[in-house]
């Protein structure tokens, strides 16, 4: 991996930036969605000179003894060697920052489905961490606010203990171990919960400084906070709340952190034009990416006449019932034959669902098919047309949060 600025002094050089003009760039977290999404990214951070941040969910990258994740079968280590790989097929040797998006207990689906014991939940994260830790993730979102689904929000005081328990147990390794020092990200985007209030959520992080200073722990440098964003299907259905976004960046910035923004997908341009001057340091957007994968390669089936490509992924992307978690308020409670026999509905699954089933055996052998057979219909390099609508999707985020160049300014 590059050398490296800690994403902690990055962090605090754009909120003296914000200070002092009133406006700093919004950094990218991106979701690590297929190779070709990491590819992507590398080569427009090349190209636009900014900061790379790849965002992992547990459910995306995660330990073996766990079952993975669904990108590639890849665990921590497998993501780090293949972000190093195409780094340096990208030519890209810049600022990279492999980071951890909600790790902590039940972040997994299978762990909250399977209403796993806390003190279970609990060690399988810890677990989860040090492997971050030992692979060379250099940002770790501490997140213990899931609890077993089916129950309600946890209260502050869990979360506020279980954070520092997990952040102890990190660090004690880290030390241990004589590994460099990592960025720390609290916070939720929950839509529910006491920490969806600013003001619990200041006291909620006074309360934890107050206890990492008294511990000697390292203090976090990012704080994830609710700005209204909600993701179903292909759009953002939260409602987005600009007077709450400033409210909460202030926040932030008065407590020494940089505000983080989680679910950005599908804003619209002025929306996120705006994020500078708003006061948001960082925004993570990962199902978009996805989509815009997927549907580049459904364009390119239907320009090189493979219907079978098309059918194929909606047919596998119904099948693993990740849909049900992204359906739109009015499609809630529909069944997998329902949207079988609901083409529109049906094609909504295969693009947003997609990039799940990329590397099932008939899925990957069906891509290679269609490449081969765009090639003979005179596309000549199908993989390039693919990567740069993935990149086409990138750069209206690295260009609406004023990202180019940024790398050269730090």
């Amino acid at each position: 991996m590059a050398s490296q600025i800690p994403l902690s002094t990055v962090v605090s050089s754009l909120n003296a930036r914000y200070q002092r003009d009133g406006r700093a760039p919004t950094l990218l977290g991106i979701g690590p969605m297929s190779e070709e999404v990491l590819l992507a990214a590398l080569e427009l951070g090349k190209e636009m000179d900014f900061p790379v941040m790849f965002i992992a969910s547990r459910n995306q990258i995660d330990s073996k003894q766990f079952g993975s994740g669904y990108v590639k079968g890849w665990d921590q280590s497998d993501f780090v060697a293949a972000v190093n790989r195409l780094a340096e097929q990208a030519g890209f040797d810049g600022l990279l920052y492999v980071c951890r998006d909600h790790g902590g207990p039940w972040q997994r689906d299978e762990e909250r489905r399977g209403r796993l014991p806390a003190d279970e939940a609990m060690q399988r994260a810890k677990a989860s961490f040090l492997e971050d830790l030992h692979a060379g993730f250099t940002v770790l979102h501490v997140d213990p606010t899931k609890g077993p689904e089916g129950e309600g929000p946890l209260s502050v005081a869990i979360v506020r203990e279980r954070t520092v328990e997990l952040l102890r147990h990190v660090e004690a390794e880290r030390q241990r171990a004589g590994l460099p020092e990592v960025t720390y990200e609290i916070g939720t985007d929950e839509t529910a919960g006491g920490l969806t209030d600013p003001e619990v959520l200041r006291r909620f992080v006074e309360q934890l400084r107050s206890t990492l200073d008294r511990e000697g722990l390292p203090q976090p440098s990012l704080l994830v906070g609710q700005t209204g964003t909600l993701l179903k299907m292909d759009r953002n259905i939260g409602g987005f709340n600009a007077t709450h976004a400033r409210r909460l960046g202030n926040l932030a910035r008065s407590l020494g952190l940089g505000l983080k923004e989680h679910n950005t997908d599908y804003l619209p341009d002025d929306v996120l034009g705006r994020h500078p001057s708003w006061g948001i340091t960082a925004a993570n957007v990962a199902p978009e990416f996805g989509r815009a994968h997927t549907a580049a390669l459904m364009e390119l089936a239907a320009e090189a006449g493979d219907a079978g490509f098309v059918s194929l992924v909606e047919g596998k992307a119904l099948e693993s019932g990740r849909w049900t978690k992204w359906l739109l308020p009015e499609q809630a409670g529909m069944t997998a034959e329902q949207i079988a026999a609901d083409a529109s509905v049906l094609r909504q699954v295969g693009l947003v669902c997609g990039h799940y089933v990329y590397d099932d055996p008939g899925v990957s052998g069906a891509r290679q098919r269609l490449f081969a057979g765009a090639r003979s219909a005179g596309i000549a390099d199908p993989g390039r047309r693919v990567l740069e609508a993935i990149k086409s999707c990138i750069r209206r985020y690295v260009e609406a949060f004023s990202l180019s160049r940024l790398t050269s300014a730090l």
